[in-house]
């Protein structure tokens, strides 16, 4: 029994000093795997909780945990509600990460932990309750009983509307003729559109190419870039993702993209300091980091950092009626414009619809008719797929309208775990689906646009 006393107990004090130094280690230099799992904890958390007003535990199982990598359920959470602050832990210990609530800013990640930075950076701005209006939409939110009981119908199809579905909006010469939306979720829930995003900042830039304050071909757009081989980047090669810049946007690993969301205080800083791979305009290589560019560029172009702040509202949401819309900024003010805008399911069909229209709202143009062409034209590097204003013309999965059986001028807005606007303009038709669906489930929203088109009136599908 003493022998085994002696060889236990230094094999024990050995384990418990390998466990205290494991346990140092990683509270003092953790992985930047584990930063970015609760980087993206704590941003998903926050933005949910104080923006869609959801449950900040089930928001942490079901968005965060459940779809995602293992390691994620190690995850531990807490939600300061008094400073709009949220954080995050694996096992509750190491490796925090944080998210800051800015109003009517939303949610940023403040990787440094520095939230007087942050705040110093950009004030939280005040949300103004907008006014109930209860005329029809879109003019107003109210929607009368679906009259088409066929596309009612495929909304209970839970095939076609896929695993996860979080809310389904069918639009249809311009009224909401069917919407369906899951337990917890509603019609007055503003939800993640991902890379959605990056078409609304898009348009963000149309409305700045009608004030003729920024162009397709105006180049040297950052002051970095000035004088070296990045002078030769257009806009119209980030708008096309074909800047030639490198850029990883796989999500596995820590990669170029989850290091800019999650690790970078400001997004912009990795992907401008990039190297070319490409001439600009030779090669297509889809980069959430020229989006994020594109913001930063647009808002240069304002100046004024509260007037750029306000723009997007000013410009865009307001005019067209998305009231619940919120783009979200990165810790030192750039708006996130990849990735990050939350709105009603009716409030993205009303993106949907406005792009429908040509960029036209209640008889008057707010994007420009070369803006709008260049959003259904594909670039010749991305092999006719993505166009030359962050849209897609390839539907979800990669195929084109013509082989997936949808009209030819259909073209896309799709977005990170089965985030989709179909816009089908030959059919006055309009698809919203949210959800959270990852990519593995291969779920195909094309399907459900095509049973739709079949069941419209007059409909020859």
């Amino acid at each position: 029994m003493r022998f085994v006393l002696r060889v236990v107990r230094p094999l024990a004090l050995l384990l418990v000093a390998i466990v205290a130094m494991s346990a140092a280690w990683l509270y003092a230099r953790p992985p930047e795997l584990l930063r970015v799992g609760d980087g993206y904890a704590a941003k998903i958390v926050c933005s949910n909780v104080f923006l869609a007003g959801r449950d900040p535990e089930q928001v942490l199982y079901e968005d965060v945990q459940a779809p995602g990598n293992p390691l994620l359920r190690l995850v531990r959470v807490t939600v300061d509600r008094q400073d709009k602050r949220v954080t995050a832990r694996i096992l509750g210990l190491f490796a925090p990460g944080h998210a800051i609530y800015r109003g009517a800013l939303g949610c940023s990640s403040v990787p440094d932990g520095d939230f007087e930075a942050a705040a110093r950076a950009v004030p939280e701005v005040p949300v103004t309750p907008e006014p109930q209006n209860e005329a029809p939409w879109p003019e107003g939110n109210a929607v009368a009983k679906a009259n088409d009981s066929r596309v009612d119908a495929l909304l209970s199809d839970a095939e076609l509307i896929g695993p996860a579905m979080r809310a389904v909006v069918v639009v249809r010469n311009g009224r909401i003729i069917a919407e369906r939306y899951s337990d917890g979720f509603g019609p007055m829930m503003p939800l993640t559109g991902w890379s959605m995003t990056k078409t609304v900042n898009a348009a963000i830039v149309g409305r700045l190419m009608l004030d003729n304050k920024i162009a397709f071909d105006e180049a040297g757009l950052l002051p970095q870039w000035k004088g070296g081989d990045h002078s030769a980047i257009k806009l119209s090669d980030l708008l096309g993702m074909e800047s030639g810049l490198v850029f990883n946007e796989s999500y596995g690993t820590v990669a170029d993209v989850t290091r800019m969301l999650y690790l970078d205080a400001d997004m912009t800083a990795l992907p401008a300091s990039l190297p070319l791979e490409a001439s600009p305009g030779q090669r297509f290589s889809y980069s959430s980091g020229s989006s994020v560019l594109i913001s930063k560029i647009w808002m240069n172009r304002i100046g004024n950092m509260q007037a750029a702040l306000a723009y997007p509202k000013t410009a865009l949401f307001d005019p067209i009626g998305m009231s619940s819309a919120v783009l979200e900024v990165d810790a030192r003010g750039t708006f996130a414009g990849s990735s990050y805008l939350y709105a009603t399911a009716r409030d993205w069909a009303r993106f949907g619809q406005f792009l429908l229209q040509d960029g036209v709202w209640n008889g008057q143009r707010l994007l420009p008719e070369r803006f709008m062409a260049a959003m259904r034209t594909p670039t010749v590097a991305s092999g006719g797929k993505y166009t030359q204003a962050q849209a897609w013309l390839a539907a979800p999965g990669g195929d084109t309208s013509a082989v997936a059986g949808l009209p030819e001028d259909t073209f896309w807005m799709e977005g990170h775990d089965g985030q989709s606007i179909a816009i089908v303009p030959s059919a006055k038709l309009v698809v919203v689906r949210l959800g959270l669906t990852p990519s593995w489930l291969r779920y195909k929203p094309q399907m459900l646009v095509k049973e739709i088109l079949a069941a419209l009136p007059g409909s020859d599908q």
